[in-house]
């Protein structure tokens, strides 16, 4: 037979059972389908949280309270003990390292924030003018805190767009006055609208110099010091030169975690990598499950057209062209499915992105070719017991349906 006698012949196969047609490419959808659709997630949440990294500055050095019981960078690097806390003059003297372009003390507390009778509580972060280079904010109105002494603060304020819209509506806040617990501010800028980013809502903060969020939470210690080495060659001396100054401080007790911005993302990025390929590998269960079927089906197929394939052989048909003609349309069976199932798994892809704007849910380029080519070389491997049993038949029985 020529080939496009094969293919036809295959074809019209396959056209002759719409419902066993249907339920086997339905089946290598869903598999295909689910394939996409989780990488796409996976994929996503790495991508996603490099995003989030990368927005809150560039070579960036995070020194935390307390020491790991490793030493190790971890996404737990965030918990650890404080036998002594850092201080405005440990920031201070990190500031002036030599591999440092700058650093910026941060202090976190919750407080309730009050203009013109209306309230609401508020994440108030205390640090310093450094701030807006060190986590590339983005002003919209006004300007940011003023470069002077850390030790004393001027008690003005920057806040982020939705809150200046909760406590202003359309008035212009620039120039108000607010007031946090018994002291008042006068709003000199506000943040542009940029969304939450690592669990703190940039949106909704309030920005006062550090001093004066130590006298408001009554309290010497900061939360973190966010040191900006001066390029990216110089953010390991920055990480050495950092954990030495401070050890130095603190009596030569190595009491802080410094991480830097690349480990923490490379870490993030294996984990999420790894956890990409193993959701992967679960979903293509469900295409060695389609594959089962092609076989199965095919199976069947064999027994019902006993008929059809001995008049073949009779007619000098040989065993090769009977294994081709099942095995082509095993393959073209998977290719239906598998096109299917891509299709269906750009949707559900898109169906995520609508719903949740802010996860980049598109199925990587690899994950996409693997099931593709997962899908077509199952439905073919599968589709060899039937192709070779058919083969195998003779003709004279299988006439007499036997």
């Amino acid at each position: 037979m020529r080939t496009r006698d094969i293919f036809v012949s295959a074809f019209g196969a396959a056209a002759g059972n719409p419902l066993r047609t249907v339920l086997l490419i339905l089946a290598m959808a869903i598999g295909v389908a689910a394939v996409v659709v989780l990488t796409a997630l996976g994929d996503g949440a790495r991508r996603y949280v490099v995003r989030e990294f990368t927005s809150i500055g560039s070579n960036l050095v995070i020194v935390l309270p307390g020491r790991t019981a490793t030493g190790g960078v971890n996404p737990a690097s965030a918990i650890t003990t404080t036998p002594r806390d850092l201080t405005i003059e440990d920031a201070r003297a990190v500031a002036r390292l030599p591999a440092a372009l700058r650093a910026a003390p941060i202090l976190v507390g919750t407080s309730e924030i009050s203009v013109g009778g209306r309230l609401r509580d508020t994440l108030v972060l205390g640090s310093t003018a450094e701030l807006l280079e060190v986590r590339r904010l983005t002003l919209s109105q006004g300007r940011f805190l003023p470069y002077e002494d850390w030790d004393r603060g001027s008690p003005v304020m920057v806040i982020g767009a939705k809150l200046r819209s909760d406590l202003f509506g359309a008035e212009t806040a620039v120039g108000q006055f607010v007031r946090i617990g018994d002291r008042r501010f006068r709003v000199i800028g506000v943040l542009a609208a940029s969304g939450s980013g690592l669990g703190m809502n940039t949106d909704e903060l309030a920005i006062v110099p550090v001093a004066l969020a130590q006298a408001l939470f009554n309290t010497n210690t900061l939360f973190r010091i966010l040191v900006e080495a001066r390029n990216r060659s110089a953010i390991e001396p920055a990480k050495r030169q950092t954990t030495e100054v401070l050890k130095q401080r603190h009596g030569g007790e190595e009491d802080v975690t410094v991480i830097t911005q690349d480990a923490v993302l490379a870490t993030f990025d294996r984990l999420l990598g790894t956890l990409t390929l193993g959701v992967a590998g679960i979903a293509a269960i469900s295409l060695a499950v389609a594959g089962i079927l092609v076989m199965n089906v095919m199976l069947v197929s064999v027994t019902q057209r006993r008929a059809e394939i001995g008049l073949m052989k009779a007619l000098g048909g040989s065993g090769a062209t009977i294994r081709l003609l099942f095995l082509v349309e095993a393959a073209l069976l998977s290719i239906a499915g598998a096109l299917a199932g891509y299709a269906l798994g750009h949707v559900g892809a898109w169906v995520i992105r609508y719903l949740y704007p802010t996860l980049p849910a598109d199925p990587p380029d690899w994950a996409v070719l693997a099931a593709l080519g997962t899908a077509l070389v199952t439905g073919v491997l599968f589709g060899v017991m039937p192709a070779r049993r058919a083969a195998a038949l003779d003709p004279v029985l299988a006439l007499a349906r036997r």
